[in-house]
């Protein structure tokens, strides 16, 4: 009988050497597989929403100015960011001339009243005299007339001083309603003409977002729904429709959704933020956000295979909030998910299961 050759013989021994080895590294393989977390994907009853976006703008704006024209400025009491209430004074306007014009006009009235006095006690003794005939009916008639002038001439007199008095009113210039103060343009010693803009005002410091949103959900959209706005510092305001634009733009086929504010939140008017408003609920299979891994653009999420070994799945995203994510499709509500950790696998990729809910 013939002898193995060395080559086989060297074989045998080498395969005979090797497994070991090789059961060795699969035994290692096993030991260092991930320890990842799975869950199944939960069942949340979650509103539609209408993505939005646009400026934070004041409520209403209220614009200070002078109603009277040739004064000087003689005190300015506030300034941008001050926070004012109705009936504050702003504003002070120089008073001279117009205390003079004033006690002009009061001196008038006192000769408007003596002209009267002596006019009427001309009229009076026209009245007495007529059944007697010892005045001509002229001179009569000429009495009469004169009482009513004088009487006509008191009533304009104090006319006058009336708008004397509101002039002198005009010098101190106050706030309308009770705001913030946003721009100032009152500079002391400047002289004003009637209707200068000396501040401007937000209102109540009430500021709303006017979203723009597709015209294609303005049927939807109603007053008193709810807003959650992407506000500044990442921190979210929750708001509620207060009306809803009547036209569309024939540029961008958008409309503007007025959204106020609640009243204890006051944001920097001039931002722009994106935000959603929420529509009716409709139920949302949901994963952790966490559960989501991106690769070349591509949404996946790995689930559990066979013999602790996961797979790849590519799902479609929608919605989310707190955390969670929408899977639209891709998986199913009996699916077991890994939770964390997906960024480190693989497909196919043998897992230690550390926990499943």
């Amino acid at each position: 009988m013939r002898k193995p050759s060395r080559p086989v013989a060297a074989a045998f021994v080498a395969a005979a050497l090797l497994l070991p080895l090789r059961n060795a590294l699969a035994e290692q393989a096993a030991a260092t597989a991930l320890t990842v977390s799975m869950m199944t994907p939960a069942q949340r009853n979650w509103p539609e929403t209408v993505p939005a976006s646009g400026w934070l703008k004041p409520w209403q704006e209220a614009v200070i100015a002078s109603e009277t024209s040739g004064l000087r400025i003689t005190d300015v009491l506030v300034d941008v960011g001050s926070v004012v209430t109705k009936g504050q004074t702003l504003v002070r306007l120089s008073q001279e001339s117009v205390l003079a014009d004033l006690r002009k006009q009061e001196a008038a009235i006192e000769t408007a009243k003596a002209n009267l006095s002596k006019a009427k006690a001309n009229a009076d003794r026209a009245r007495q005299l007529r059944p007697s005939g010892a005045l001509s009916d002229e001179k009569i008639v000429e009495y009469l007339a004169d009482e009513q002038t004088a009487t006509a001439s008191l009533a304009s007199e104090q006319a006058a001083l009336d708008g004397e008095k509101i002039k002198l009113a005009q010098t101190t210039i106050t706030a309308v309603d009770d705001g913030i103060v946003t721009s100032r343009s009152a500079d002391l010693g400047a002289v004003v003409s009637a209707g200068t803009e000396l501040f401007r005002m937000v209102r109540q410091q009430r500021i709303e977002w006017q979203a723009e949103v597709s015209a294609r959900y303005l049927s939807r959209i109603s007053e008193g729904l709810n807003v959650k706005i992407n506000g500044p510092d990442d921190h979210d305001i929750e708001g509620k429709v207060r009306l809803v634009g009547p036209s569309v733009s024939t540029d961008t086929s958008r409309a503007i959704v007025y959204v106020a504010l609640p009243a204890d939140v006051r944001p920097r008017s001039g931002l722009y933020v994106t935000g959603n408003i929420e529509l009716q609920t409709s139920p949302a299979l949901t994963v952790p956000e966490t559960a989501i891994v991106f690769r070349d653009g591509i949404s996946y999420v790995f689930t559990a295979g066979e013999g602790q070994r996961v797979q790849r799945v590519r799902v479609e995203t929608g919605r989310r909030s707190n955390g969670e994510v929408e899977i639209v499709s891709g998986i199913d509500r009996s699916s077991k998910v890994v939770t964390s950790g997906g960024a480190f696998l693989s497909d196919n990729d043998l897992v230690k299961i550390a926990e499943t809910n």
